[in-house]
């Protein structure tokens, strides 16, 4: 097969060392240190990036404080300029996605298919706050005394965004579109598993037009540079995506300056089906629901909670759905299921599958790695599909991260409600049935930030998206993600 251009240069920069950007230019760590991005899908080496640390923190959060504080700079533009800024760079990044959805391909081991479409999905979400940057404003407030009292709503300052492996380019605009539209100055911090698309985003806003300093990059470990960030006194607003210890532990370093926080976290999120629903189409369409990107995703339906009449044949037909999925080479345009992000990620969900079948569990299908000798070398592992899993297990109460699936009956409506929330988390889920009382009466009583009724659907850039309990704090997407990058300012003038 013919090699096209944009995966010619994708391949070059995967085969560089990558550097950071921080006020413009592109810099290696302070200390010089350095550490390896790999492949998930063969083991190897792809490229070198930066390990930042405090020192190099401190560097971005300069850069981006002096840019924030320009009298003629990015807060002080016009918010149309800095919406045709944000839509310049959503047209470069849709260029230029054939170049990212390889490296994002090659980073985290995910389909080619769905890196494509994350990347588009990324060039949206600029393109919606390019047209939000000018839509963000005030009130005048009829008040007791006489005067007029108004509001106004302004940028908070240098903003810290860090964000996930699992989803890198599109989480990072679900930060980046917002914080950049309100007129903040960004450092964002990628996962270290997966930096590429950071970086390379981060040249293209600078081709875009966007300010020196105005959007940095540092790469390297959460426990150094990421801690480095969130406890920063110069930084105003955090930032974070990612499982929900670390979101305790940002929220423990950036209460040293009381600085805003918004966390995404972690999931256990349910689907609930009525014996009612739609069985056949339940059961072709959710698999994707749980294991879509490998199960590496805090949204996953990683629990079935169906009606106990209906328990068996869901069981069969979600299991003859599961063994069709296509798991393969990231690379091959028909593989819907690629590798899990590391090695290590791997052994993780092999324990957990080891721990279900300890607690008594019935492991119906996967679990395995491949018998495809093509691929022994990567962290793939089939989709597993566990029966007669009781609410109290491990594997139904722990976020595994990963495309393992627990089946749980239940007997009535008010059980299946009750069975959802008895978890730590409320992110997402989805209520299957023809009884739209019933799915809306379920739907209420869920205790998620985001649900679909007859869909595995909840994600919309133009809808907020968070979660409830330990699920986070604030919700992203909408224009509900403009209150988590501004401040309100009253000001009453005296009119006697």
């Amino acid at each position: 097969m013919a090699v096209d251009q944009p995966t010619q240069q994708s391949a070059k920069l995967a085969s560089s060392a990558l550097k950071m950007v921080v006020g413009g230019e592109s810099v290696d760590a302070a200390d010089g240190q350095t550490f390896d991005v790999v492949n998930p899908a063969d083991g190897k080496t792809i490229a070198t990036a930066p390990l930042g640390g405090k020192e190099d923190v401190d560097r971005a959060v300069a850069a981006a404080q002096k840019a924030f504080e320009d009298p003629k700079g990015w807060a002080n533009w016009a918010a149309g300029k800095r919406g045709r800024t944000l839509a310049k760079l959503a047209d470069i990044v849709k260029k230029n996605s054939e170049e990212l959805a390889q490296l994002e391909s090659r980073n985290t081991g995910k389909p080619i298919t769905s890196a494509r479409g994350e990347i588009i999905g990324a060039s949206l979400v600029f393109d919606y706050y390019a047209g939000a940057a000018n839509k963000v404003f005030g009130q005048t407030i009829p008040v007791s005394k006489p005067g007029l009292d108004l509001t106004l709503r302004e940028p908070i300052g240098v903003c810290g965004l860090i964000v996930p492996w699992n989803f890198p380019l599109l989480m990072a605009s679900w930060k980046l579109g917002p914080a950049l539209a309100a007129g903040n100055t960004v450092i964002l911090k990628p996962a270290s598993l997966s930096p590429m698309t950071a970086i390379r985003v981060a040249e293209l806003a600078l081709e875009a037009g966007f300010p020196p300093g105005v959007f940095n990059v540092v790469t390297g470990p959460g426990g150094s540079a990421g801690a480095a960030l969130a406890g920063h006194p110069g930084v105003g607003k955090v930032a974070f995506t990612g499982e929900t210890t670390t979101g305790q532990e940002i929220m423990r370093l950036a209460s040293n300056n009381v600085k805003k926080v918004s966390l995404e976290l972690g999931g256990k999120s349910p689907n609930v089906v009525y014996a009612d629903a739609d069985l056949e189409r339940f059961a072709a369409e959710s698999p994707y629901s749980v294991f879509d990107n490998c199960g590496q995703d805090c949204c996953a339906r990683s629990r079935i909670l169906v009606e106990r009449s209906a328990h068996d044949k869901v069981v069969e037909l979600f299991a003859d759905a599961t063994r069709k999925v296509k798991v393969g080479d990231p690379a091959d345009d028909k593989t819907e299921v690629g590798t899990l992000v590391s090695f290590k990620q791997r052994e993780r969900v092999e324990r957990y599958i080891e721990i279900g079948l300890e607690e008594g569990a019935n492991l119906v299908v996967g679990g395995v790695e491949p018998d495809d000798e093509a691929l022994k070398g990567g962290a793939y592992l089939m989709p597993a599909v566990f029966d007669g899993v009781d609410n109290d297990m491990r594997i139904a109460k722990e976020e595994i991260f990963g495309p393992v699936v627990s089946i749980i009956p239940f007997d009535t409506e008010a059980e299946a409600i009750r069975l959802a929330n008895a978890t730590p988390y409320g992110l997402s889920g989805s209520v299957w049935s023809r009884d739209i009382g019933k799915a809306l009466r379920t739907a209420k009583g869920l205790q998620s930030g985001v649900l679909s009724v007859n869909s595995n659907s909840s994600v919309h850039t133009e809808a907020p998206f968070g979660g409830y309990k330990m699920s986070g704090i604030g919700r992203e997407l909408g224009m509900s993600a403009m209150d988590l990058y501004t401040e309100v300012k009253n000001i009453f003038i005296d009119l006697r």
